[in-house]
Order: C-alpha cells, then structure tokens, then sequence
C-alpha cells in the first residue's frame, strides 16, 4: 500500500530511495512540492491540532516516516511502513543534488550563529549551490512577511528549521502560491549540520536508539520524550477499536 494510516495522519510508503526518485522527477519538472518528515512528536501534537493535522493531510505532497516509533507502528497495525526516511537524510541528500544541479537554495532557521556556521559550511562543501537567502529563526515578520520575501527569490529548494508546527504553516503558505521548489521544514537539521548537535553514532542509528541517545546528551529534553511513550498506548488503543 502506498498510504499507512497512523492516529489519523497519512504516511506515504514508500523506501529512501524512491522518495529519492521522486524527489528528482519534482525537481526535473519544477514542481510545487511540500514535504513533511513526521516523528512520533508531530503525529501526537497533530492529534491534539486539527488545523496541523489538516496541513499534513491535506497540504504536504509527500509524508515521510522519521522516526522509528512510527515505522514500529505500522508494524503493530499490521501494515508495514517500508522504512524509516529522516529529515537529516534527505536534507543532507537534497544539499547534494542541489550541488550536482547548480540550484538555488533559501536557508531559514535556527540562532544566528548556527545559520552562519551552515552557510560556511555549505560554501565550502557544496560550492555549486547558489544560496539565495540564509536567515536565522529569530525573525519578527509574520509567516505570509517571510513567505513573500523568500518567494522574491525563486529559490529551488526551502528548507525551513523554526521548529513544528510553524515551519509547515510557512511552508504551507508557499505551497498554496505554488512556489516552483522542494520546501520541507527540517526541524534541528541545521543544528546537527553545523556541529553544533551530535548525530548519534551509527551503533545507535542502526539499533534505532538515536531517540536515546540523544536523552542522554540533553536530559532537558525528557518532558519532550514523554510523547513517545503516549504515542505507543494510543496506537495500542487504536488497533483495539479497530
């Protein structure tokens, strides 16, 4: 099947690789396309906020499973998500083709100083990309503001790192104008981009414990993680009604 269901939020089924085709075919053809990389943590506020529940199924063009919790889900509804596709990896990945293709890319998000050390980085590691804006989160204009000013700027790719929901609700406003680019909000990508974030080693990526890993780096981070567990009882309890 193309679309898990998962407490009402619609995931396309798809491997890496075949968003990755995907992906390709929409940048080829200038298409409009909004993608959302949907944790545990997204699916519960999205349960709780129908108008970003709305956005999700109604607005993204393409659903991706970021998070394990959610491909274990599938597992426990019994219809199988192919695999887990992370926000990082394909931001990482995009960066790349970005640089094959020569395209133009707007960066928005994150401390000042994480922004500029992404822009060094990408200047240095991906010279083909024309960055045609690079600004931090701490902006003060309103989302339809910030949405104009990077539309000005034709960029082929957004990536948008404020933090859910409202990276989707800029990005939302420029899928609704057709912005011809790949728009997807990366959530604490850049933090992780620049240095600034450890990624977990692959030992824990391969035994799906970055989630854990990354508790025990920032112990601030617990009150956030008492998502997952509220997000495994209430696809337990879905499974039952059904």
């Amino acid at each position: 099947m193309n679309k898990v269901n998962v407490l009402g939020v619609n995931f396309d089924n798809f491997s890496l690789d075949q968003f990755k085709n995907k992906l390709v075919t929409r940048v080829d053809r200038r298409m409009s396309t909004f993608v959302i990389t949907a944790n545990p943590e997204i699916v519960m506020l999205a349960q709780k906020d129908k108008a970003f529940m709305k956005i999700i199924n109604t607005k993204a063009d393409l659903v991706t499973a970021d998070g394990i919790g959610i491909v274990l889900a599938g597992r426990m509804q019994k219809t199988p998500i192919k695999e887990r596709v992370t926000g990082y990896d394909l931001f990482v990945w995009l960066l790349s083709l970005a640089n094959l293709r020569n395209l133009k890319v707007y960066l928005i998000g994150a401390k000042p100083e994480v922004i500029n050390a992404v822009k060094k980085k990408i200047d240095i590691q991906y010279p083909n990309i024309k960055l045609v804006g690079c600004e931090d989160g701490y902006f003060k204009d309103s989302l339809n503001n910030v949405a104009t000013r990077i539309e000005e700027k034709k960029p082929d790719i957004v990536f948008a790192a404020i933090g859910f929901p409202r990276q989707e609700q800029l990005l939302t406003i420029l899928r609704e104008k057709d912005l011809p680019a790949i728009m997807m909000g990366v959530g604490g990508s850049f933090d992780v981009f620049s240095g600034k974030t450890k990624r977990a080693p692959i030992i824990f990526q391969k035994a799906h414990l970055e989630w854990f890993y990354r508790l025990l780096k920032e112990p601030t981070r617990f009150k956030r993680m008492l998502a997952l567990p509220h997000f495994v009882v209430n696809v337990e309890k879905n499974k039952i009604k059904k």
